[in-house]
C-alpha cells in the first residue's frame, strides 16, 4: 500500500470538509447524491465514449497501482543480470535456460529465450525494442484515461450546476428555498473540480511516473541481455547498468 498516495487523498478530502466546518457551513450539504451522479456518471460516459474498450479497461485496472505500487528495484535487477552474465561467461549461454521457467515476467522470459536460442545481439535488441515500444504506447494511452477524466469532470460539474439552477428557478415562488437551492446547485461544480484536481489528474501523473520507472527496468534488461549476447565482461556489464540507477 502506497501510504503517501492514501495520505494525500485523505488530506485533500479532509481539507475541504475541515474548511467547510470552519466557515460555519453544514457538513451535510457537501453530500449530494444527485450532484455526484451527474458528475461521476457524466465523466465516466465521456471517457468511455472517447476510449477504445481495451484502453479503457486497462486504464481502470491501472488505477489500483496508485495505491498498490508495484515493487520496482533497478538495483536488484542489475544484480540479477550481472549474476546471469557471470554464469554465461563461465559455462555458456545455455546455462541460463532454467531461469526462463523460474521467471514470471513475460518480458524477461522472452528476452532470456531469445538469448538462449543463440540470437545475435542485434536481433535481440530489434525484437525487444519493438515489444518495449508497444508496451510503452499501451501503458501511456491507458494512463491518459485518468487524464481525460480530469479534463471532463469540471465541465460536467458546471453542467450539473446549471441543471441545479434550473431547478431553483422553478422554485422562485418560494423565496425561503432559494438560498439552500443555489448552494446545492453549486455542489456539482465542487465535485467536478475536486475530482479533477484531487483524484483524476494526480492519479494520471502518478501512473505516468510509474510507467517511466517500468520502462527504465525494461531498458536495463534489454541492455543487459544484449551485453551478455555480445560476450561482454560481467564487471563491465554491471558498471554499465549501474548508470541507470540515480
Amino acid at each position: 500500500m502506497d501510504k503517501l498516495s492514501l495520505a494525500g487523498l485523505l488530506l485533500g478530502v479532509g481539507g475541504i470538509i475541515g474548511g467547510q466546518l470552519l466557515e460555519g457551513g453544514e457538513l451535510s450539504i457537501l453530500f449530494q447524491g444527485a450532484a455526484f451522479l451527474i458528475v461521476f456518471g457524466g465523466t465516466l460516459a465521456a471517457v468511455m465514449l472517447q476510449s477504445p474498450l481495451n484502453i479503457f479497461i486497462a486504464g481502470i485496472k491501472m488505477g489500483r497501482l496508485v495505491f498498490v505500487t508495484p515493487n520496482l528495484s533497478p538495483q536488484k535487477l542489475v544484480y540479477q543480470i550481472t549474476s546471469w552474465s557471470r554464469q554465461a561467461h563461465k559455462e555458456g549461454i545455455l546455462v541460463l535456460e532454467p531461469h526462463i521457467a523460474r521467471n514470471s515476467d513475460k518480458f524477461v522470459k522472452k528476452g532470456l529465450q531469445l538469448l538462449v536460442d543463440g540470437n545475435s545481439a542485434e536481433k535481440i535488441r530489434e525484437v525487444l525494442e519493438i515489444d518495449n515500444h508497444t508496451y510503452e504506447q499501451l501503458r501511456f494511452q491507458s494512463a491518459r484515461v485518468w487524464e481525460s477524466a480530469a479534463g471532463y469532470a469540471p465541465t460536467i460539474g458546471i453542467l450539473g450546476a446549471v441543471l441545479g439552477l434550473i431547478h431553483v428557478m422553478q422554485s422562485l415562488g418560494e423565496p425561503s428555498k432559494l438560498g439552500a437551492g443555489i448552494a446545492v446547485a453549486f455542489i456539482s461544480t465542487i465535485y467536478g473540480v475536486a475530482l479533477a484536481n484531487l483524484v483524476f489528474l494526480p492519479m494520471a501523473n502518478k501512473l505516468k511516473m510509474l510507467i517511466l520507472q517500468q520502462i527504465v527496468m525494461r531498458e536495463i534488461l534489454v541492455d543487459g541481455l544484449i551485453a551478455i549476447a555480445s560476450g561482454e565482461n560481467p564487471r563491465f556489464i554491471e558498471s554499465k547498468l549501474q548508470g541507470y540507477i540515480p
